[in-house]
């Protein structure tokens, strides 16, 4: 990340208070490059300082990244996969974005169905780009709302948190975030496949 764009967000973010939060976390939903693992903790280390509170902060982080997120699920239900991945392909440059990276994105839906919104949300990467097979996929709105809010809940407040507990060293939160998140994830397939084992055995007991 350059120094341009970490610059930008703290001016933004200082000036602007709650509304550049979320402005920032919508911004970083449709631009990839703008970290959201800068945005949020650095609303954590405000909060710290007593210049926010937290979850006004958490808040707006929430509901600037739903409202970044349906740009990209309304593309995949009005634009066909092979006519986004070319569009991926010939300016994804300027999104750090290629087909390839769409590919991954609908591999994890299609693993997962609805419940990817949720997890994808939590994994760098992805996170941004899973509203695309959402739509290529005609996922109800409501559900895609639902599962998405839930997720973006658990990553902004993660992130807030952090930069709360590192202060200072608000900018180091890669290094903690990496084993962190994918602890989260794996603990949340885990407890996804438990779900899908309770519920096969549950019908199976009614069947006899």
């Amino acid at each position: 990340m350059s120094d341009a764009i970490a610059q930008w967000v703290t001016n933004t973010m200082s000036s602007m208070g709650y509304l550049g939060i979320g402005l920032l976390m919508f911004l970083e939903n449709l631009f990839p490059p703008i970290p959201s693992e800068l945005i949020m903790p650095f609303a954590g280390f405000t909060v710290s300082q007593g210049r926010m509170e937290f979850i006004p902060a958490v808040a707006a982080g929430v509901i600037g990244t739903v409202l970044g997120a349906y740009p990209w699920y309304y593309a995949g239900k009005l634009i066909s996969e092979e006519r986004i991945k070319l569009l991926a392909d010939r300016y994804g440059k300027w999104l750090t974005l290629s087909g390839k990276d769409i590919d991954k994105a609908n591999e994890w839906f299609n693993h997962h169905g609805n419940m990817a919104v949720f997890l994808c949300r939590l994994v760098p990467g992805v996170r941004t780009l899973i509203s695309l097979p959402a739509g290529l996929n005609e996922m109800p709105l409501i559900p895609f709302t639902i599962y998405s809010t839930l997720g973006t809940t658990l990553w902004v407040t993660l992130l807030t948190f952090l930069g709360f507990q590192l202060g200072n060293n608000y900018e180091n939160v890669d290094q903690w975030l990496a084993p962190v998140s994918k602890i989260v994830v794996f603990s949340l397939l885990g407890l996804f496949v438990f779900w899908i084992w309770k519920r096969k055995k549950s019908q199976s007991s009614r069947k006899n």
